[in-house]
């Protein structure tokens, strides 16, 4: 019996007789000897993986990582298959190449993670758009509810679908926007984060916590923060020590910090109507 099955027909090449092979490397033990039967068997069907992966060689992705995956499923067929249980090798093997073609897709080549069931339906609604273009002459732009009636599926499911069918690539913020003829690009319509904003939070929140102080540590701050004054400055106009300025500084301070790392932020922002 061969690898392709007794009597069976070749359509293509790429399926040599290994039926032999693969009978020695079920009966062999794992070891060095075994694993260099198996590479020789990779090697000898190499070329049918590669012509599987060029079936998907339209979709975005680079040939040889195409042919990388093909033949990672490959190695998997080759030390799954059991040729005790009768089948020939090459049906055994296609699903198993093919699959880990579409799990590749499905999982690596996007972009952004997107749900399985996503792009289901983005595949669904691709199919049935070219579906529509080849059968019904339309111009590829079929309708929403045209698209539904033809796959069978919900308007919603079908805009879902619509939506992914441009998420499989994300867009460079370098690209320049469509009609744009100076250069302008997607970054350029980004704000940018202000810095002064963190300081205006800082400000309102402080704000009732300093009107809560003594009128002396209200002045003690205000000179020494509004009016940059130091402390031994501070000290001589109040006729007190610098060190009992720099007490009622520290203890004012702690005092207004634990009172805005208490409230909740919601409140530390007055509401001005």
């Amino acid at each position: 019996m061969s690898a392709t099955g007794a009597g069976a027909r070749r359509h293509h090449d790429d399926t040599p007789d290994t039926a032999a092979d693969f009978e020695r490397l079920a009966t062999m033990p794992k070891g060095p000897e075994r694993e260099a039967l198996a590479e020789k068997l990779v090697e000898a069907w190499l070329p049918m993986a590669h012509r599987l992966a060029r079936r998907y060689r339209n979709r975005g992705e680079n040939l040889e990582d195409l042919e990388q995956v093909a033949a990672l499923g490959l190695v998997k067929a080759v030390d799954r298959y059991d040729p005790q249980r009768g089948g020939a090798f090459q049906p055994y093997a296609i699903p198993t190449i093919v699959g880990e073609l579409k799990r590749y897709f499905r999982d690596c080549a996007w972009d952004l993670h997107v749900p399985r069931r996503v792009q289901e339906l983005r595949n669904r609604v691709r199919a049935t758009i070219q579906e529509l273009a080849a059968t019904e002459g339309t111009d590829g732009s079929p309708t929403v509810a045209q698209v539904a009636r033809a796959a069978d599926m919900s308007e919603e499911d079908v805009l879902t679908g619509m939506e992914a069918i441009d998420s499989f690539r994300s867009l460079s913020l370098d690209a320049e926007l469509a009609g744009a003829d100076d250069g302008y690009s997607l970054a350029d319509t980004l704000g940018r984060p202000e810095t002064r904003y963190d300081t205006v939070i800082a400000r309102e929140s402080v704000k009732p916590c300093l009107n809560r102080l003594p009128e002396r540590e209200q002045h003690i701050l205000y000179l020494r923060f509004f009016h940059d004054m130091t402390q031994a400055g501070i000290a001589e106009e109040l006729g007190i020590s610098q060190m009992h300025v720099s007490r009622l500084i520290s203890r004012s301070c702690a005092r207004i910090r634990h009172q805005v790392e208490a409230e909740p932020p919601s409140d530390r922002i007055p509401v001005h109507a």
